[in-house]
């Protein structure tokens, strides 16, 4: 992925309202593939 496809990447999920944590975390589980940082499905009610 290049500077400018993760510059959308990272704003998307923003837009989404994701929180940098979040977006922090899951880039490093699409790099590492360590399962503590895959993102967990929420609950909505």
């Amino acid at each position: 992925m290049n500077m400018q496809e993760n510059t959308r990447f990272i704003l998307g999920l923003r837009e989404a309202g994701w929180t940098e944590k979040q977006i922090n975390d899951f880039m490093l589980y699409i790099e590492s593939g360590d399962e503590r940082y895959k993102p967990k499905k929420e609950d909505k009610e």
